[in-house]
């Protein structure tokens, strides 16, 4: 049976979340064997002194949910955002860059994050697949590669859909075998955890972490 714990980033990045909704994550990721915690960067240095004696990273999130921020703030916070803990960078990139061909705009955002991170914290690349073409996964997911990033990720979970089967296949086909691919997105039970992971998916984002482990119990 697949260790599906080591596959999921807990995550929590509702705008209501409260004090005591990140310590209830932090202390279900301890107790479950999450991968990471995924919470907004105000959060980042609470997770970070509740989970420093685990094995347990903390995630946070970069230019999100809509990526259309600059690539200097961009860089900037994720700077800050290691500087306070942070294990992992999911950023969001231009997406209005993309779609309108600008791709070395892309590529330089991408890259901006990962010199900023420098090696002390994963970067994922969030693409917004459900906005994108097939055409454009493909690039985003080649632009991602290229800016030295080391994983590439389906949504952010809230736009107009999350991961679906079909995307991460696509995306894993596109990466190959030594990027991460993360999904994210909807996904609420194990059965949809691990048709993910079946797919190409090396990590599951999901605030649905403790059903879906329930799940692997039943």
């Amino acid at each position: 049976m697949t260790n599906l714990a080591k596959y999921i980033d807990h995550t929590a990045l509702k705008a209501d979340a409260t004090k005591d909704d990140i310590l209830k994550l932090t202390d279900e990721a301890k107790k479950f064997g999450f991968a990471s915690v995924c919470v907004n960067p105000v959060w980042v240095p609470l997770a970070a002194d509740r989970l420093k004696d685990t094995a347990v990273k903390v995630c946070t999130v970069i230019g999100f949910p809509l990526g259309a921020n600059t690539s200097e703030t961009k860089a900037f916070e994720a700077k800050d955002a290691i500087e306070k803990g942070a294990d992992e960078i999911d950023m969001v990139i231009n997406i209005g860059a993309l779609k309108g061909g600008d791709l070395d705009t892309v590529e330089k955002d991408i890259r901006a994050v990962v010199q900023a991170a420098n090696h002390k914290a994963l970067v994922k690349v969030i693409i917004e697949a459900c906005l994108l073409t097939d055409k454009e996964k493909i690039l985003a997911c080649q632009l991602a590669v290229k800016a030295g990033a080391d994983y590439v990720k389906t949504s952010t979970g809230f736009s107009t859909g999350g991961a679906t089967v079909q995307d991460v296949e696509l995306m894993r086909q596109t990466v190959g075998k030594e990027i991460g691919v993360k999904a994210a997105g909807g996904i609420h039970s194990k059965e949809e955890a691990e048709a993910m992971i079946h797919a190409g998916a090396t990590r599951i984002g999901a605030s649905s972490g403790v059903k879906i482990i329930a799940g692997s119990f039943q």
